[in-house]
C-alpha cells in the first residue's frame, strides 16, 4: 500500500491501537528468528463427538444434496466466485486460477497479500484453504459411512499441513483464516470420529497436533485491534475457542479458551446493535457473524464449558432481526459488502443459507409467531441442534424481552422495512454510515432504498463484486452513484481512503416511521436526511400505498444550487422501456409476467445505460466474484434549495 494510505489508516487509529500494533511489529520480528516450538503432547483423545443418532436426523432431501456436492467435490470440481475449477482432487494450495499466479513463498508477515500482481487474487487462494469443502466430504463420510469421503479429507489435510508450514507462506497473514480453518478443522474430526483413521490423523499425529497448535498461538498473539475489530475477531475467537474446547490437549488450552471467551463475549456485544442487527451494516456479515457464534456455543455446550447468558441473547436478538428483516422469498436486504464468507459449512449446492439459519433459530431459540415460515431443509440444523443445548434452559425464564409482531424499523441501525401488498418490500436506509472509524465493509449509500416484487429485485441494490485487485470496479460497487440514491456534484457521500477504509463518513438521521402491517392497507412513510454534502442536506422521503401498489420517492436537496445525479438500479430480471421520463418495467417470476411503471422526474434528463465499463456503469452482482449487466436509469439535472427545482418525486406503480 501507498504511503499515503497508511497515514490515512494511521489516523483512523486511537493511541491504544496504535500501541498494540507497535506491539504486534515486535512479535513478528521476534518469531522470525525464534519461532515458538510446540510442547510434546501425549495421551491426547478426542470427545467432542456427535450425539449417537444426530445424522440420522438429517433429510433425505439435505443428505441427497449433501452426497451431490461431495461426489462433485471427489471429481475435482468446485466453483469459488465466478471461477470454476477442475483441479480439486490435487490442488495446489497456493495457486490462483483467476489471474493464473501462484503466490510466493517466505515468512508470513512479509507475503504482500494485497498485492495482486505479486500474489494473484488474495481471495481465490485464500477460499480453498478455509478447508470448507473438506467439512463437505465429512459431513458427506457421517451420512454414509462411505470410506472414500473420508480418505479424500485425510489426504488433503496432510498434504495442506506439509505444504504450509507454521509462519509460511500467505496461509499464515490473516487471523479470519485460521480462525476459520480451526473451525473447520474441529468439524472434520467430529464428522469423521466413526473412521478407523481418525484419531491417527489428528490427535496421534505430531504433525496436526503442530499445526492446531500453532494456529492457536497466532490467534491469541496477533487478535484484529481496534478499528478493525469487525467480523474477523469473531472469527478468530470462535475459531480458537471451539479449537480450545475440542482439541483441549495443550498447556495452553484452558487459557486459550478463557481468553477466546471473553473476547467473543465482548466483541458478539460490541458488533451487533440492540436490536439485533450487525453493526457494520452488511448484511452477509450478520450471517456470517450468527454462524460463527451458533458454532461456538455449540463446542462450548459439548465440552460443557459455561458461556455468559449475553452471548446467547446476542444471537436470539440476531436470529429474530434476521427473521424480521427478510422478504417472502426469505431473502434479506442486500446492504454493505458481501464476499459469500460463511462461518461453516455442511450442505450441498442449493441449500437455502437464510432459511438453514431461521431453522436453525427455530430449533435452539423457537420460532415466534410472526415468523416466515421455513420449507426447505439443511444439513446444518439437526447437526448444531444436537449440540446445542435450547434455550432458555429448562426452568428458566427468557433473560431476553423478544418482539410480540414483526419490526420493521429498527431505530439503532436506521433501518426501516415497508411492506406492501404482493409481496412488494422496500429497504429504506437511514443509518450509520458504517462500523468502527475506518467503516471497512461499509458503501456510500445513505438514504438508499431496495424493492422487490415477490422476491425479484425491481430496484436494486447492485452488490459487491470485488475486494482486492480491480480498483474501479471496486470504487464503483460502493460509490453513492452505484446505488439508489442521489449524488451531488459527482463525488460520493461518503470519502474513501483506501478499498476497506472511509476518512469521512455521511451522517443520517431518520425523521419520521409510520410503519401499519402490510395486510393493514393505509401507507407507510418514512422520512430521512444526511449531511455528507457540505453545503446542502439531501432529504428523502418514501411512501408505500398499499391500495394503490405504488411506491413514491420525494427527493430534497436543501442548500445552494447544485448538479445531481439520482440513480435507480434495476434488478437482472428487469427490462426497461425508457421514453423521456417514464420507464416501463417487465418481468417474469414463476412463468408469469409482471409489469410496473417508473414515473421519473420530468425535472431531470433521463438515460438508461447497461453494461458500460468506462467508467462502469450499469451492473449487478449477485455474488463475489459475479457480475452481469443490469440496467440503470440515471437523471441529471441541478437543484436549487430554495426553488421548486430543488424536490425530485419518483413514482413506481406495480401492475397486477
Amino acid at each position: 500500500m501507498s504511503a499515503g494510505w497508511y497515514l490515512r489508516r494511521l489516523s483512523r487509529m486511537g493511541p491504544r491501537e496504535v500501541g498494540g500494533r507497535v506491539g504486534d511489529a515486535v512479535r513478528r520480528r521476534q518469531w522470525r528468528s525464534s519461532p515458538p516450538d510446540c510442547p510434546e503432547v501425549t495421551g491426547a483423545r478426542f470427545t467432542a463427538v456427535l450425539p449417537a443418532g444426530t445424522t440420522a436426523a438429517v433429510p433425505p432431501d439435505a443428505a441427497k444434496r449433501l452426497i451431490a456436492e461431495a461426489d462433485r467435490l471427489m471429481a475435482g470440481h468446485i466453483e469459488y466466485f465466478g471461477v470454476v475449477r477442475d483441479d480439486l482432487a490435487a490442488p495446489d494450495w497456493w495457486y490462483d486460477p483467476k489471474t493464473g499466479r501462484r503466490a510466493p513463498w517466505g515468512y508470513a508477515f512479509d507475503v504482500p497479500y494485497r498485492n495482486e500482481d505479486a500474489v494473484g487474487d488474495i481471495k481465490q487462494i485464500w477460499e480453498l484453504s478455509r478447508h470448507q469443502y473438506l467439512t463437505v466430504l465429512a459431513a458427506a463420510y457421517a451420512v454414509t459411512g462411505d470410506e472414500r469421503y473420508a480418505e479424500r479429507v485425510a489426504e488433503h489435510l496432510r498434504r495442506w499441513w506439509s505444504a504450509n508450514a507454521p509462519l509460511r507462506g500467505v496461509h499464515w497473514t490473516s487471523g479470519i483464516e485460521l480462525g476459520i480453518r480451526l473451525l473447520s478443522w474441529v468439524w472434520i474430526r467430529r464428522l469423521l470420529d466413526g473412521w478407523p483413521g481418525a484419531a491417527g490423523l489428528f490427535e496421534d499425529n505430531p504433525v496436526a497436533l503442530n499445526q492446531i497448535w500453532h494456529h492457536q498461538r497466532w490467534l491469541a498473539a496477533f487478535p484484529s485491534r481496534g478499528s478493525s475489530a469487525n467480523n474477523h475477531i469473531i472469527a478468530e475467537a470462535a475459531g480458537q475457542f471451539a479449537a480450545a474446547c475440542a482439541f483441549d490437549w495443550f498447556p495452553a488450552s484452558a487459557r486459550w479458551r478463557t481468553g477466546a471467551l471473553r473476547s467473543l463475549e465482548r466483541q458478539l456485544r460490541n458488533n451487533t446493535f440492540g436490536s439485533g442487527l450487525n453493526r457494520e451494516l452488511a448484511t452477509e456479515y450478520h450471517g456470517l457473524v450468527l454462524e460463527l457464534g451458533l458454532a461456538a456455543v455449540a463446542e462450548a455446550d459439548t465440552a460443557g464449558v459455561p458461556v455468559p447468558a449475553s452471548i446467547r441473547q446476542v444471537l436470539l436478538r440476531m436470529t429474530d432481526a434476521l427473521a424480521a428483516v427478510v422478504d417472502s422469498r426469505l431473502r434479506p436486504p442486500r446492504q454493505g459488502d458481501a464476499d459469500d464468507g460463511h462461518g461453516l459449512v455442511v450442505d450441498g449446492a442449493g441449500t437455502d443459507r437464510w432459511g438453514s439459519l431461521l431453522a436453525t433459530g427455530d430449533a435452539v431459540f423457537g420460532r415466534l409467531a410472526w415468523w416466515p415460515a421455513v420449507t426447505g431443509t439443511d444439513v446444518r440444523t439437526p447437526l448444531l441442534a444436537a449440540l446445542i443445548r435450547p434455550y432458555p434452559a429448562p426452568g428458566s425464564a427468557p433473560a431476553v424481552t423478544r418482539p410480540a409482531d414483526r419490526p420493521a424499523h429498527f431505530a439503532d441501525a436506521g433501518l426501516t422495512i415497508l411492506r406492501g401488498p404482493g409481496e412488494i418490500w422496500c429497504r429504506c436506509d437511514g443509518g450509520p454510515h458504517g462500523f468502527l472509524s475506518i467503516a471497512a465493509h461499509a458503501h456510500a449509500d445513505a438514504l438508499s432504498v431496495e424493492v422487490r416484487h415477490d422476491g425479484v429485485d425491481v430496484l436494486a441494490d447492485p452488490g459487491t463484486y470485488c475486494y482486492h485487485g480491480q480498483p474501479a470496479w471496486r470504487q464503483y460497487f460502493r460509490s453513492t452513484l452505484g446505488h439508489n440514491t442521489l449524488q451531488i456534484d459527482g463525488v460520493d457521500q461518503s470519502v474513501s481512503g483506501g478499498p476497506f477504509l472511509w476518512t469521512r463518513h455521511a451522517r443520517s438521521r431518520v425523521l419520521a416511521v409510520d410503519t401499519p402491517g402490510a395486510s393493514d392497507g393505509g401507507t407507510a412513510r418514512w422520512c430521512a436526511e444526511h449531511d455528507g454534502y457540505p453545503g446542502s442536506v439531501h432529504r428523502r422521503r418514501v411512501e408505500l400505498c398499499a391500495e394503490e401498489r405504488e411506491l413514491l420517492v420525494i427527493d430534497e436537496v436543501r442548500g445552494d444550487r447544485r448538479e445531481v445525479r439520482l440513480a435507480f438500479h434495476l434488478g437482472p430480471a428487469i427490462s426497461a422501456d425508457l421514453v423521456g421520463s417514464r420507464a416501463v418495467l417487465t418481468w417474469t417470476r414463476d412463468g408469469e409476467d409482471r409489469s410496473a411503471v417508473l414515473d421519473l422526474p420530468g425535472e431531470l434528463s433521463w438515460r438508461a445505460h447497461r453494461g458500460e465499463t468506462d467508467p462502469p456503469l450499469g451492473w449487478y452482482s449477485a455474488g463475489f466474484g459475479r457480475k452481469e449487466p443490469a440496467t440503470t436509469l440515471v437523471g441529471t439535472g441541478f437543484a436549487d434549495g430554495t426553488a421548486l427545482s430543488g424536490e425530485f418525486t419518483t413514482v413506481l406503480r406495480f401492475h397486477g
